[in-house]
Order: C-alpha cells, then sequence, then structure tokens
C-alpha cells in the first residue's frame, strides 16, 4: 500500500476520534460544536488522475499500479466517458452523465484511492474536456500518461499548458511501455521531455519511464516476480507516490485539524471526567462529615461516662456493705460449727451473690444507656435521609432496617457490660483472701469442737465407770473449750467481715477501672453498627468510583495516542 506511514496515522487518528466520540458518550459530554469529523470526513480517499492520449496506455498503468485488471485494456480505444473507480460493496455502475459514470468495486486499495481514466487528451468529444477539468483541479496527483513511441503528441501537452499554475506541483509525467525501447533512448526521450516541459509550462515534474504491462504480470504472478517488477520500473514510482500521499500537504494539515479538534473534544471529556471525579470527591468529604458526627455522637456519650462509672462504684460500694452484712449472718458460730460437718462455700456463694447484684444493676445502667444511644441514632438518621438525597442523589435505606440492627446492637451492649461487670468481680479475686481465711478460722474452730467433744466422750466414759471426780472434771474442761471456741468464733467474725468489707471498698477503683475500658469498646461497637448502616452511602460510592476509573484509563490511553500522533504530525 502507497503511503502506509500516512493511512497508518489516519487509522490511528479515526480509531481515537471513534474512542473520544465513544467516551464522551458515556460520560455524558456534550460535543456539539466541537467539530468532530466521521470516519469519512477523516478517510478521504486520494484521488488519481490519469490523462493521456488513446491508446497510450492509461488503463494498463493503473492496472499495474495497483497490481490487478481494474481497467479494460484493449487496442481499439476502450475509454470513451470519464470512469471514476470507488470502492463499493459490490461491482456495480452508476451513470452520473452521458460522459461520466462512477464504478464501484469491492477492492481494498479503493477505500483510500479513488481513481479516475479519462478518455483521450486526442478525443474529438469537446464534452470530455468539460468532464475532466474540475476533476483535475481536484487531484491529489495527475498521471499525464505518454507512449513511448510518441511522447510529444500536441493533444497531450495543449491540456498540460491549460493547467493552472496552482496544479502544476501535483503533476507527474509518465513514459509508458518503457520495455520496447533500449536504456539509452529512454535516458533520451526523458531528457527532451524535460526541455519540453521548461517550455511548455516552465518547469519539470517527477518523470518515470515505466512499463504497466511487465509490472502487472509481476504482481499478478505467483510468487511475485522482484526482477520482473525491478524492470517494470514501477518501484521508484510506487516510492514517489508514498512519498506524495505521506507528505502532502493540505492531508497533514487536514490531519492536524481533526487531531486539534479530537483534543479538544477530549478536553471536553476530560473536563466531564473531572466533575465527576470532584463530584465522588465531594460525596466522600460528605460521608466523612457524617462519620465525624457520629464520632461527636459516641463522644459525648463517653463524655457523660464519669458519671455513671462514680453512679456505678457507689452501687458498689452498696453492695459491698450489703454482702459484708450477708456474710455476717452466715458466719454465726452455731452456723459456722454446723458447716464444719456438711462442708462449708460460703466464700463462692459470698462471691455469687455479689456477682449476682452488681452485674443486674450494671445492665440495668447499660440498658438505660443503650435505649439513649438508639433514640440518639434515631434522631440523627431522620434528617440525614434528605441531605444523602439531596447531596448524593440516593436514598439513604429502610428505618425498619436500621431498627433492626440498633436493636441488635443495643442487645448486645448489654451483654458485653453485664459480661464485663461479672468477669471484673471475678478478676478482683473477692473471695481468695476470704477462703483463706474462713479456713482459717474453721481450722481454730474444729480443734475447739474436736476438743470439746473430746473431753464430753472421755467424761462420759468416766462416769459410767463411776470414776470419782473424774467426770466432773473432764465436762468442766470440756465446757472451757466449748467456751473459748464460742469466743473465738465470735472474734474472728466480726474481723473477718471487717477485712472482707475492707477489700471490698478497696477493689471499687479498680472495678470501675476495668468497666471504662469495655463501656467504651461497647459504645465503640453500637456506634460502628449504626456506621454500617450507611452502606447506601459506601455502595453508591464505590459503584461511582469503579464506573470512572475505566473511563479514566481510556482517557489517558486516548490522550497518549493524540500526543504521539502531534509529534508524529
Amino acid at each position: 500500500m502507497f503511503g502506509e506511514r500516512y493511512f497508518a496515522m489516519r487509522e490511528r487518528l479515526s480509531e481515537v476520534m471513534a474512542g473520544i466520540a465513544l467516551l464522551a458518550a458515556e460520560t455524558g459530554t456534550d460535543l456539539a460544536g466541537q467539530g468532530m469529523p466521521t470516519a469519512l470526513e477523516v478517510s478521504p480517499p486520494f484521488l488519481f488522475v490519469v490523462c493521456g492520449e488513446v491508446n497510450a496506455g492509461k488503463s494498463t498503468f493503473f492496472n499495474g499500479l495497483f497490481g490487478c485488471e481494474l481497467c479494460k485494456v484493449n487496442s481499439l480505444p476502450e475509454t470513451k466517458q470519464v470512469h471514476w473507480y470507488r470502492y463499493g460493496e459490490a461491482s456495480r455502475e452508476a451513470v452520473i452523465t452521458p460522459l461520466l459514470e462512477e464504478r464501484y468495486r469491492p477492492l481494498a486499495f479503493l477505500r483510500d484511492f479513488s481513481l479516475v481514466d479519462t478518455p483521450g487528451t486526442n478525443s474529438t468529444h469537446a464534452g470530455h474536456l468539460q468532464v475532466s477539468d474540475p476533476i483535475l483541479r481536484t487531484a491529489d496527483l495527475m498521471f499525464f500518461v505518454f507512449p513511448v513511441s510518441n511522447p510529444w503528441g500536441a493533444a497531450t501537452w495543449n491540456c498540460i499548458s491549460r493547467l493552472p499554475p496552482e496544479s502544476l506541483s501535483r503533476l507527474v509525467f509518465i513514459i509508458q511501455q518503457a520495455d520496447q525501447r533500449a536504456p539509452a533512448d529512454i535516458k533520451v526521450i526523458l531528457g527532451h521531455m524535460r526541455d519540453l516541459a521548461l517550455k511548455r509550462i516552465g518547469m519539470v515534474p517527477p518523470m518515470f519511464a515505466v512499463s504497466g504491462k511487465l509490472a502487472c504480470e509481476a504482481k499478478l504472478a505467483a510468487p511475485f516476480s522482484v526482477n520482473q517488477f525491478a524492470a517494470s520500473g514501477y518501484p521508484a514510482l510506487e516510492e514517489f507516490i508514498s512519498r506524495s500521499v505521506c507528505e502532502a500537504p493540505a492531508r497533514a494539515e487536514l490531519l492536524e485539524k481533526w487531531r486539534a479538534q479530537a483534543a479538544a473534544a477530549l478536553r471536553s471529556v476530560e473536563d466531564r471526567i473531572e466533575n465527576r471525579s470532584s463530584g465522588i470527591h465531594a460525596q466522600g468529604n460528605f460521608l466523612g462529615d457524617v462519620e465525624n458526627e457520629i464520632d461527636a455522637m459516641r463522644e459525648h456519650f463517653l463524655a457523660r461516662l464519669p458519671l455513671h462509672l462514680a453512679g456505678v462504684a457507689e452501687v458498689f460500694q452498696t453492695e459491698a456493705v450489703g454482702v459484708a452484712r450477708l456474710l455476717g449472718k452466715r458466719l454465726g458460730v452455731l452456723r459456722s460449727v454446723f458447716r464444719l460437718f456438711v462442708g462449708d462455700r460460703t466464700g463462692q456463694e459470698i462471691e455469687a451473690v455479689f456477682i449476682e447484684r452488681l452485674q443486674a444493676t450494671v445492665e440495668a445502667v447499660a440498658e438505660a444507656d443503650g435505649a439513649q444511644v438508639v433514640e440518639a441514632c434515631h434522631s440523627h438518621w431522620s434528617p440525614l435521609g434528605a441531605r444523602v438525597r439531596q447531596v448524593m442523589g440516593v436514598d439513604l435505606g429502610d428505618a425498619v432496617r436500621l431498627d433492626a440492627t440498633l436493636a441488635t446492637a443495643r442487645r448486645r451492649f448489654v451483654q458485653r457490660l453485664g459480661r464485663a461487670a461479672r468477669q471484673g468481680i471475678g478478676n478482683l479475686k473477692v473471695r481468695n483472701q476470704l477462703g483463706k481465711d474462713l479456713r482459717r478460722r474453721n481450722v481454730a474452730l474444729k480443734s475447739f469442737t474436736f476438743m470439746t467433744l473430746l473431753l464430753l466422750a472421755a467424761g462420759a466414759t468416766c462416769g459410767a465407770f463411776a470414776l470419782p471426780w473424774a467426770p466432773q472434771v473432764l465436762c468442766g474442761l470440756a465446757l472451757v473449750f466449748g467456751m473459748s471456741g464460742l469466743l473465738i468464733g465470735w472474734l474472728t467474725r466480726k474481723s473477718l467481715i471487717a477485712d472482707f468489707k475492707l477489700r471490698l471498698l478497696d477493689t471499687c477503683g479498680a472495678f470501675a477501672s476495668t468497666l471504662r475500658a469495655d463501656y467504651e469498646e461497647a459504645l465503640r461497637v453500637v456506634f460502628q453498627d449504626y456506621v454500617d448502616s450507611l452502606d447506601a452511602i459506601r455502595s453508591h460510592l464505590a459503584l461511582e468510583k469503579q464506573a470512572l476509573e475505566p473511563l479514566q484509563r481510556r482517557w489517558n490511553k486516548w490522550f497518549l495516542t493524540l500526543k504521539a500522533i502531534e509529534q508524529e504530525l
């Protein structure tokens, strides 16, 4: 193909323009007034016109140029009309005027090259000139064919002389049937042609001595005949045509015009993409503001935490006093002695009662706080929906689903703080020291009880044997040990209760600190669940970003391609 570089660039530019148009449609960019060309406008075929006397070899010249039997060849004058060869999906002829016929052929090269085969310049029909002259003025290249047997034909030279000066730069002389003369003769003929051109038109156009017959045979041969094609003289001619196609100023200006308009359209698309990107960024900032509002709500509830913890500490102290009182009841001497025989679980039972009471109190506080948190979220949700619709144009979601989410979050909030209270008491190891004190007390009570029972048994035995004075002495000793045990039990009960109460009160601060961390985490989870309810906003933003990314990538692709085309132009 002649001018491959030009056609490759034109194809790239057409692809870019089609891509920009599609990108504009997808981004909603209005390109009205941008002057974006269509594929036909940016790809008008090159127009080649061939002129010469009857039987000068004009049709053979075209056939050799494109390597096919496009134009009929005959020893008699074959072309009686101006034949304009164009691309068509099917072969057909369209008679425009009695002297102009358009011939459509399904040949690939006709997509890029329109060919005009004129009757002989020595035709006797005056209308041929009237049809040919306007075409010659618009042709990209005008090939004037001279037969090697008579390159001085007056009719052809007269036709050339009538050309306007601005058309002479597109003029090419073809000496046909060069294979019929020796190379030395061809040089002489070309020299005479240059002299004659200077005299007639004041310039020497490009001249090529060729053989259309040899070129056509070489291109149709299988395999392609390199030597025969070289002998035809067509390689130099085709190199000239390629150079002319690639360097045609008018075509280069046209490509630059379309490139500039494509660049302007791409800038409009860029503005549109930038607006969408800015909108997404603004919506992201809006979501960030909403999340900050929710954080502020959480901070508000955290700011009230010291007051709640103070209340919990008071409850802790009250329950500590109550549990100490309950311990005092269970440490009665007779009860304690009784448990020496059935087992003592006082430590576990006291701890269980304390945990139960404190957990119930903490859960009541958590229930009240949870209700306030849920109410605050509902109050924030109602106006937020209208703001989201105004800023983002999406529906925030169903309030029923929010109710279910917040109800679950509130239940988990209460359960977490209840577990935290139970675990906090367990971590304080309330019963560890109490258990140790109770075991020491029980050891002492066991000793005195054992001695009292032993002495009573001994006294009873002595009485059974009627021993004098022994029963009275042993029973007296048993009474002494029994009263001593009661006294020890009473004294240790008071000190044990006081120590237990003091230890509980000392652990109040540690329990409040433990509960604070759990309260903050539980509150964070509740508000995180509320933040997660904003998934409609996040989904909208994610979809917008996902849709924008490929558009941005395609914009970058067309921008870089246009830059490359600009550098090549």
